[in-house]
C-alpha cells in the first residue's frame, strides 16, 4: 500500500485524547476540526525542558530522494512509547514546493506517519500563509517607501536585499522587475521571489522564544541603506508590530499524532541550506515540558542541519540533546561509493562498503560535539543482507552501535531495538555537547572552524565580494552573531559532485548574507537555489481530489 492507503485505515483519535495523554486541558487547546489543534506558550516549563531528555535524529549526506529521518524520528517515538517511555516527537512542517515537485510531503512513511496526513502536507493550521503574509507585508513596505516623497527614511532601493516570498516551486519567479506601469505604480527595480520556507521571517519563527521575542526579532531584519549609507531595518519602517500580529496563531505550535496514537508537535520548516533546518525553539520546549523524551530531527545532512541545530538553535536556546541517531540506508552508502543513481537498488557490497568513510565521517562529527551516536539502518525492501552485514559489521569494528530500523513496514515494533539503545545512551549521559565554536569569535575563525572540522576542507577563500560582505558586517557591529553556512547537501564539501568523503579541498565563500532579525549570519558558499523549480513531471500531475474529497497522489 501507499503512505496515503496506509493512512487512511487508521482510525484517528480525538486530539482532545491525544492532549490528554500529555496532561493537556481541553479548555488550553485551540481546535483545528477534530484531528489538529494549537498549543498555548503558557504550557511551556523551563524546569521540565532542562530535566527532560531530547534526542536528534540526523542522516549522513542524503540521496535527492532523502534517507528517511522523519520517518525514522516517528518510528523512534513509537518505539520509545511501546516500551514505557512517555515520548513525543517534534517535526517541522511540510513546504507545499516538494509536495508539488519531486521530493513529496514530509508527515514520515509507511506505518511511521504524523496523521492527519493530507491536512499535514497541505495548509495544515495556515503558518506558512501567516509567514508568506509577513514577510510580503514588509516586501511592501519597502516599495512604498521608495515610492514616497515624503518618506523620512530615503532608501536606497539599489540596496534593498529583502524579496518576495510565496510557498511553492516556479523558478520563472526568481528574478523579476517590479514597479513597471508608470509613476503610480511604484519605482522599478530588479527583485525576485523565494520559496516561503527560505523566508527570514520563517528562521524568525523558530528561534524565537515568545511573541515578545517574534515582535524584536523582526524589527531587527536588515533591509539595506539609505542614500547617504545609513543602515535601513524593519523596526524603522514601524513594520514589526503588524508583522507579529499577522503571526499571533502561527506562533502556537501545532498537536496532531502518530499512526500509533502517539503525541505529535509539528511546527516551522526553515530551509536547511541557507537556515537552521530545525523545528522552533518554541514547539522542542513544549515537547519537552510535556514529556519526558522528545525526539526532534535536523537535516539535511548531519554537516548542514544538525551542526546548526547545536551552534545556532541550541546555543540560543540553552537546550542539550542527549543522544545523536545518525540515519543511513544502504542505498546511500552505495551512492557515495560511486554506484550510479539509477542502480542503487541492486545488490553491490563493494560500492557499499567504498560508500562507509561517508558514514565515518559524520560520526566523528557527532563525538566532536561530544556525543554518543547510534546508527539507524533505515531498511527498504531492496536492501540485501549482506549490504546490512556489511553496516553492522563495520560500525562494531568502529566500536559504534548499529540498529536496524524496519520503521517503515512494521512502525513502532520495528524501531524498540533502537529505542533500546537510545536509551541506553541516554541514561548515561551526564553532560552537555561542546560547541564547534564561540559566538564571539571573528566570522572568519567561526567558518574556519565548520568548514575545516565539519566538512573536512582544507582552507577557505574568500571572493571580492565577501570580503566586503565582511567589512559591512563589522561596520554594522554584527560579528558577534552564529554563521548558518548555506552548502550543498549532496556533499560534505561544497561541490555536489565531491561524494564520499572529500579530502583537501577548499571551501569557496561567495558571499556573505546578514540575517539578523533570525540572528545569524548566512555565508554562501556554492549556487544555493532558493527557489526551485518543479521538475519535467511533477508529483502535482498525479495529485487529484474525488467528489466525495479523498486526495489521492499525495506521498
Amino acid at each position: 500500500m501507499t503512505d496515503i492507503d496506509i493512512a487512511r485505515k487508521v482510525e484517528l483519535k480525538h486530539i482532545k485524547d491525544i492532549a490528554e495523554k500529555l496532561g493537556i486541558q481541553e479548555d488550553d487547546l485551540q481546535l483545528y476540526g477534530k484531528h489538529k489543534a494549537k498549543l498555548p506558550l503558557s504550557l511551556i516549563d523551563e524546569k521540565r525542558v532542562q530535566q527532560n531528555n531530547l534526542i536528534l535524529v540526523s542522516a549522513i549526506s542524503p540521496t535527492p530522494a532523502g534517507e528517511g529521518k522523519t520517518t525514522t524520528s516517528i518510528g523512534l517515538t513509537q518505539g520509545l512509547n511501546r516500551i514505557g517511555k512517555s515520548t513525543t516527537v517534534v517535526l517541522r512542517e511540510p513546504s507545499l514546493g516538494p509536495v508539488f515537485g519531486i521530493k513529496g510531503g514530509a508527515s514520515g512513511g509507511g506505518y511511521s506517519q504524523v496523521l492527519p496526513m493530507e491536512d499535514i502536507n497541505l495548509h495544515f493550521t495556515g503558518d506558512f500563509a501567516a509567514i508568506e503574509k509577513a514577510h510580503n507585508l514588509l516586501s511592501a513596505l519597502i516599495d512604498n517607501k521608495i515610492q514616497s516623497k515624503k518618506a523620512e527614511l530615503k532608501i536606497d532601493p539599489r540596496t534593498v536585499i529583502w524579496k518576495r516570498v510565496m510557498d511553492m516551486n516556479d523558478r520563472a519567479l526568481r528574478k523579476v522587475v517590479v514597479g513597471l506601469g508608470g509613476t503610480s505604480s511604484g519605482i522599478p527595480r530588479e527583485t525576485g521571489f523565494d520559496i516561503t520556507a527560505a523566508s527570514e521571517i520563517m528562521a524568525i519563527l523558530c528561534l524565537a522564544e515568545n511573541l515578545e521575542d517574534l515582535k524584536k526579532r523582526m524589527g531587527n531584519i536588515f533591509i539595506g541603506f539609505t542614500f547617504d549609507k545609513k543602515p535601513v531595518y524593519a523596526r524603522d519602517l514601524k513594520a514589526n508590530g503588524a508583522m507579529a500580529a499577522l503571526m499571533k496563531d502561527a506562533i502556537k505550535p501545532n498537536l496532531v499524532q502518530t499512526i500509533e496514537g502517539n503525541p505529535a508537535i509539528i511546527h516551522g520548516g526553515p530551509f536547511a541550506n541557507i537556515a537552521q533546518g530545525t523545528n522552533s525553539v518554541i514547539a522542542t520546549k513544549m515537547g519537552l515540558s510535556l514529556s519526558d523524551y522528545v525526539v526532534t530531527e535536523a537535516g539535511f545532512g548531519f554537516d548542514l542541519g544538525a551542526e546548526k541545530f547545536f551552534d545556532i538553535k541550541c546555543q540560543s536556546a540553552n537546550l542539550s540533546p542527549k543522544a545523536v541517531v545518525l540515519v543511513a540506508t544502504v542505498r546511500a552508502l552505495k551512492y557515495h561509493g560511486g554506484a550510479d543513481l539509477k542502480t542503487l537498488t541492486n545488490p553491490d557490497v563493494e560500492a557499499l562498503k567504498k560508500g562507509l568513510e561517508n558514514l565515518d565521517k559524520h560520526l566523528e562529527n557527532i563525538q566532536q560535539f561530544g556525543l554518543q551516536p547510534v546508527v539507524a539502518i533505515n531498511k527498504f525492501t531492496s536492501d540485501t543482507e549482506d549490504e546490512v552485514n556489511a553496516i553492522l559489521l563495520h560500525c562494531r569494528y568502529k566500536n559504534i552501535k548499529a540498529v536496524i530500523a524496519n520503521v517503515w513496514a512494521d512502525g513502532g515494533a520495528g524501531a524498540e531495538e533502537l529505542a533500546k539503545a537510545v536509551v541506553e545512551i541516554v541514561e548515561t549521559n551526564t553532560k552537555k555537547f561542546t560547541p564547534m565554536y564561540q559566538w564571539e569569535w571573528s566570522v572568519e575563525k567561526k567558518i574556519e572552524a565548520v568548514a575545516k572540522k565539519i566538512y573536512g576542507a582544507k582552507a577557505i577563500d574568500y571572493t571580492a565580494r565577501a570580503k566586503a560582505d565582511l567589512r559591512k558586517i563589522d561596520r554594522l557591529g554584527l560579528n558577534g552573531l552564529p554563521i548558518c553556512i548555506a552548502k550543498t547537501q549532496k556533499s560534505l564539501s561544497d561541490n555536489p559532485k565531491l561524494l564520499g568523503r572529500p579530502k583537501d579541498f577548499i571551501v569557496t565563500v561567495r558571499e556573505i548574507e546578514i540575517a539578523s532579525g533570525a540572528g545569524f549570519l548566512v555565508p554562501i558558499t556554492g549556487d544555493i537555489m532558493r527557489m526551485p523549480g518543479l521538475p519535467g513531471t511533477p508529483s502535482a500531475e498525479v495529485i487529484d481530489i474525488d467528489s466525495d474529497g479523498n486526495i489521492s497522489g499525495l506521498f
